[in-house]
């Protein structure tokens, strides 16, 4: 028999937990396409299915449903998996907060002061995520403000890496000879505490497509012969809708000396739903595209993130991983390891260690730069070299990446370069040192 095709929607079986869920259920059934037991019956029959993605197909892990079924009980499995409605019932007061966290009195009097440096807002998948009764927890830190937010203590500035200074036309940042960051929005699906453009992002509409804005950076990156790479961030360049990024895409791909594109996200692992088949067929026409995902806690691998990350490497994108080192959320060679491991697992390697950068309000996140060389001394050796990041101080007042190792070369001596190893061991390379004739 002759295979025929029956083109439907991807979907996600019901679960639903009560009579309104149900309902809603049925009437986007209804509305939309097939209900799941007339697709069974489509493969009785001998007909290949062949999914298209007008309806968000993504797995939901079990903390996630019981959180949904709590908070938002109204949430079809198919509205919590489209990425629009997470963005649309993002949790941005105390009111919805208090009601899913116990607040402790810092986060109380964080969320209530005016004049806030950086808005608060996440998505309802990771708040999931979130211990309700520990403002300690790691992820709750990163995502939940406090008080001390609005302390500012030396050497903090509100543009520390002095992006402003090297901005050539607005919404552009020209700092190394060959690459350029292209701030494309100033939204983000949920607001890291830490955020190094803080006095960017979060303060305008969601609708942040300035399209003059964007061709004046097209225009000096068409002008400057010498970039050859483009940075695409914000803000978080994947809020941005299919069809706007694929016009700045697009719109890239045109010079002729632009030969990588980049995208800087953290939407994998805050808005995991935002990663469709959709989205990753429109990237994959832009190679070489690359992506880097900022992932700070093993604990935001979950299973939705991963299949993320899946299908962005399955559209042959390679994935980095550029992480943050925070006091008391990954500052330890346990949480770290578990950390760089877990992203190699889902295809992502681990990229840079950033020292948080000295933004306003930040001290209570910063770290000594000794424990970032401890966690790399404690890395070397010990896991797969591939899992090991690069680790570097972003220079304040524009310096760029400064690259930090712990003291494996220890000088010479009369048998030559006198190096250290990941155990403490001395060995001894047969080299000359700096000044030897050959």
């Amino acid at each position: 028999m002759e295979t025929q095709l029956l083109l439907t929607e991807d979907w996600e079986p019901p679960s639903c937990s009560n009579k309104k869920r149900a309902a809603a259920t049925a009437a986007e059934a209804a509305a939309t396409g097939p209900e799941p037991s007339e697709l069974t019956d489509g493969r009785s029959q001998g007909l290949k299915i062949v999914s298209i993605d007008r309806k968000p197909a993504c797995v939901i892990g079990e903390m996630r449903r019981t959180f949904r079924d709590r908070f938002f009980p109204e949430a079809t499995d198919r509205m919590w998996s489209d990425w629009r409605w997470q963005v649309k019932n993002r949790i941005t007061d105390v009111r919805k907060l208090s009601r899913m966290l116990r607040l402790s009195e810092q986060e109380l009097s964080a969320l209530t002061v005016a004049g806030s440096p950086l808005p608060f807002a996440v998505t309802p998948y990771y708040a999931a995520l979130l211990d309700p009764e520990n403002p300690d927890h790691a992820l709750r830190r990163a995502v939940v403000p406090v008080s001390r937010e609005l302390t500012m203590s030396f050497g903090e500035a509100d543009d520390p890496l002095g992006e402003d200074g090297h901005s050539p036309v607005p919404g552009l940042v020209h700092r190394y000879p060959d690459r350029v960051l292209f701030l494309a929005t100033g939204f983000c699906s949920t607001y890291c505490r830490y955020c190094t453009r803080s006095r960017l992002v979060g303060h305008g509409s969601k609708d942040t497509f300035l399209k003059g804005r964007w061709e004046k950076a097209i225009a000096y990156i068409a002008e400057t012969p010498q970039v050859r790479d483009v940075l695409i961030s914000g803000g978080d360049p994947l809020t941005l809708d299919d069809a706007k990024l694929e016009w700045l895409l697009s719109k890239l791909r045109e010079i002729p000396h632009v030969e990588i594109v980049r995208l800087g996200t953290k939407v994998p692992m805050v808005l995991p739903q935002r990663v469709t088949p959709a989205l990753t067929r429109m990237l994959r026409k832009f190679h070489p595209l690359w992506i880097s995902i900022h992932c700070m806690h093993p604990e935001e691998i979950t299973e939705e993130s991963s299949e993320a990350c899946r299908r962005l490497a399955d559209a042959g994108i390679p994935l980095g991983s550029q992480t943050v080192l925070l006091a008391g959320i990954n500052d330890s060679v346990p949480v770290m390891k578990s950390l760089v491991q877990g992203l190699l697992r889902i295809r992502v390697r681990p990229y840079y260690l950033y020292q948080c950068d000295p933004i306003t309000g930040s001290s209570h996140f910063r770290t000594p730069v000794e424990k970032g060389l401890e966690i790399i001394y404690g890395l070397r050796g010990h896991t797969s070299g591939y899992a090991v990041p690069h680790y570097v101080v972003d220079a304040p007042g524009g310096g760029g990446k400064i690259p930090l190792l712990p003291q494996y070369a220890q000088g010479f001596d009369s048998q030559g370069l006198v190096l250290k190893n990941y155990e403490g061991k001395t060995y001894h390379y047969p080299d000359a040192g700096p000044g030897a004739s050959l």
